[in-house]
């Protein structure tokens, strides 16, 4: 079975204290759920057609382990703190190769 990947970029954030509520709820949720950060923050450096915006990916050991994290009652607690308009962004989750 391949592992199981959040990636999620951060298209704008309108509201810096809503993310890190969000954030302090996300992070032990996402490990508690089995999740490892393997990257967090701004690109170092943008190339081709790509947009300077803050990235997230998470390794899980599945992709139903990823996709019961994102499900979980903790995660959706983070959701909730987060709200509908604080940031624009994506999350994808998908399977390693």
């Amino acid at each position: 079975m391949s592992k199981g990947y959040w990636i999620s970029a951060y298209h704008s954030i309108h509201d810096a204290d809503a993310l890190a509520a969000y954030a302090k709820l996300a992070a032990p949720a996402i490990t508690a759920a089995g999740g490892r950060f393997l990257v967090r923050g701004m690109p170092v450096a943008v190339k081709e057609h790509g947009i300077e915006q803050r990235t997230v990916i998470v390794e899980f050991d599945s992709v139903d382990a990823a996709l019961a994290a994102y499900n979980s009652a903790p995660y959706q607690e983070a959701l909730g703190a987060l709200g509908a308009n604080s940031v624009v962004r994506d999350l994808r989750i998908l399977p390693g190769v």
